[in-house]
């Protein structure tokens, strides 16, 4: 008797038990091939659900504090499996400092992105952030950092912007009039400026209405790239070619893409190959250089994708950044206290702030180290995968495993920090209150996949950091409850919503 009448007999007799019990186990067989483990060595991890793995194990909306309580268990190096797809997480100073500063280039690859692959974007088509590790990621990164020297990263120039910006914020701040405002919306108008400045080569006025639709379809795209159905689609790469799943989710994407290149498009009727204004001139220049080269990374999709990158890594971490800037300082006024002393006596109320007085500010300076090592802004870096087969402590990691890195654990390390939980400034100061480098201090994480605007983002936080104090004592307004500072998760770790009233001082 063949295969076919014998089902047949079994679905005449009404035995759709003993069918349905050899669908399960061979749905568990297959689950349970898909799910071993051939590797020696592996890191250990928590048992698995059968088809979702430890999925439900993981707050998608807190995954540091997820994977924090599963290190206390499983070690700093341990593995999940999300469905099918083995992960490998990175915990501790010790850890990660192995993996990021002696063995980088090893886990320097970047996984799949199914939605964005679902639209065409692969291969040398995913800027900086996103791209594969290869020769594509080393051409872009190596365009954006020099792109970013030419037009003033390290220099007087940008600085010059960068003080300018912080004025126009200040004068914003001012317009309140000592009343209460939350600040959030003027902070992130003034940080992507800066971004506009080099990718358009101007600023915009804060009310100017192509600018504000820039800056909501940036925000737009964020918070999608950052969903609930993102990050399941991620997980589960198969779910992307659901018809119009992808478009749904990746629909301010799409707006923002074209967008931007309208920007792109009024470039090219003004642009002179002998003449680079901004990013977007000197991307066409590399893209005429490379026409011939089919192989090259300087695309149209890429023209796109850069600036993108750039106001992504940018502009979010450094607004919030900053917003939690002025929270402490409400909670803490005997810390902004003494941050104004330090600015009177070495800037004075006149001058202008500079970066080489950074030099003279050991307190200011351990102060704009404490926030970020507190605020925690990215907790968790974007996925990273082994580019080859490597050792963590021991542990094999081979290649194509999806490795997370928890920055938060390096910045809360209890083994690292005197008071890893409270905001102590003197965290970066030694006996004689001079400031004090810390090598646990990783919040651009660092190796192959460090930020590459870093160099940008330190002389923000310091010369608006500064201009604020300069200018403003920063009050808890009255009749309103003291914020809290337990974060919420947008994109990033994020305080919740405050007012501060601005008091001229």
């Amino acid at each position: 008797m063949n295969l076919q009448s014998e089902l047949w007999r079994l679905l005449s007799g009404g035995d759709m038990l003993t069918l349905g019990i050899i669908f399960i186990l061979s749905l568990l067989l297959l689950d349970f091939v898909k799910r071993r483990k051939t590797w020696r060595n592996f890191p250990p991890g928590p048992p698995c659900i059968p088809f979702v793995g430890n999925m439900f194990q993981i707050d998608a909306s807190c995954a540091n504090n997820s994977y924090n309580k599963l290190s206390k268990k499983y070690g700093d190096v341990f593995s999940l499996q999300i469905c099918w797809q083995n992960i490998v997480v990175l915990n501790g100073f010790e850890v990660i400092k192995e993996a990021l500063f002696q063995k980088s280039e090893d886990i320097a690859d970047r996984p799949r992105f199914p939605l964005y692959e679902s639209f065409g974007l692969t291969g040398n088509s995913k800027g900086v952030l996103l791209a594969h590790y290869g020769q594509g990621w080393k051409e872009q990164r190596r365009f954006s950092l020099s792109t970013l020297r030419d037009f003033g990263m390290g220099k007087k120039s940008l600085e010059e912007r960068v003080t300018e910006e912080a004025g126009f914020l200040c004068s914003a701040f001012e317009s309140e009039q000592g009343c209460s405002f939350n600040p959030q919306y003027y902070i992130n108008t003034a940080v992507s400026n800066i971004i506009c400045s080099i990718v358009f080569g101007d600023r915009f006025e804060y009310d100017d209405e192509r600018y504000q639709k820039l800056l909501r379809l940036l925000e737009a795209t964020l918070k999608a790239e950052s969903g609930p159905l993102a990050q399941i689609v991620t997980a589960v790469p198969s779910l992307s070619k659901i018809p119009g799943l992808s478009k749904k989710i990746f629909q301010p994407q799409i707006h923002f893409f074209a967008y931007l290149e309208e920007f792109v498009n009024e470039h090219r009727k003004t642009w002179d190959p002998g003449y680079k204004r901004d990013l977007i001139d000197a991307f066409l220049l590399e893209m005429e250089k490379a026409k011939e080269d089919k192989e090259t990374s300087f695309n149209e999709n890429n023209l796109l994708f850069t600036p993108v990158d750039l106001f992504s890594a940018g502009t979010e971490t450094t607004t919030t950044t900053l917003r939690w800037a002025l929270l402490y300082m409400l909670l803490y006024p005997e810390v902004q206290k003494k941050v104004q002393e330090e600015i009177d006596e070495v800037i004075g109320r006149n001058r202008k702030p500079a970066m080489l007085d950074i030099l003279k500010m050991p307190y200011t300076n351990a102060v704009i180290h404490e926030i970020q090592r507190c605020g925690d802004v990215l907790p968790v870096t974007l996925p990273h995968m082994a580019y080859r087969d490597t050792e963590i402590q021991g542990y094999f990691i081979p290649k194509g495993i999806v490795v997370m890195i928890n920055l938060s654990s390096v910045l809360k390390d209890e083994r690292v920090w005197e008071k890893p939980h409270q905001f102590y400034p003197e965290h970066f100061l030694d006996e004689e209150g001079k400031f004090v480098k810390r090598e646990a201090f990783v919040p651009f994480s660092a190796g192959r996949r460090s930020c590459v605007g870093e160099q940008l983002a330190r002389m923000e936080l310091f010369l608006f950091f500064t201009t604020f104090l300069q200018t403003f004592t920063f009050l808890i307004p009255d009749n309103e409850p003291r914020p809290q500072t337990d974060p919420v998760f947008a994109v990033t770790m994020c305080p919740r919503s405050f007012n501060v009233c601005a008091k001229m001082r």
